[in-house]
């Protein structure tokens, strides 16, 4: 399962990236609205939002990218590891 994970905070990425690969995941994490979001997000299984610490650019571009490629979204106000567990372990 291929997950995009949208927000949240920049020193946390490699926990992110971490935790999705402990539930088999392979994962890529946008923590900032740059150039290279419009066209490396591809076409994920799910995308999640970390609503609190994005931008509102960003939410519509990845609900666009979602509408696109037909992948699930979750939203979540927090962007901590316990949340990233509980929308994973609901997912794989």
């Amino acid at each position: 399962m291929s997950v995009v994970i949208i927000g949240g905070n920049d020193r946390m990425e490699r926990l992110y990236i971490d935790t999705c690969k402990n539930y088999g995941c392979k994962a890529k994490v946008f923590t900032q609205m740059k150039r290279k979001l419009m066209h490396n997000i591809g076409s994920p299984d799910l995308i999640i939002l970390f609503t609190n610490t994005v931008a509102h650019n960003m939410v519509n571009y990845a609900l666009g990218e979602a509408k696109r490629c037909s992948a699930k979204v979750e939203r979540c106000h927090s962007s901590s590891l316990a949340s990233l567990n509980n929308i994973l372990s609901s997912y794989v």
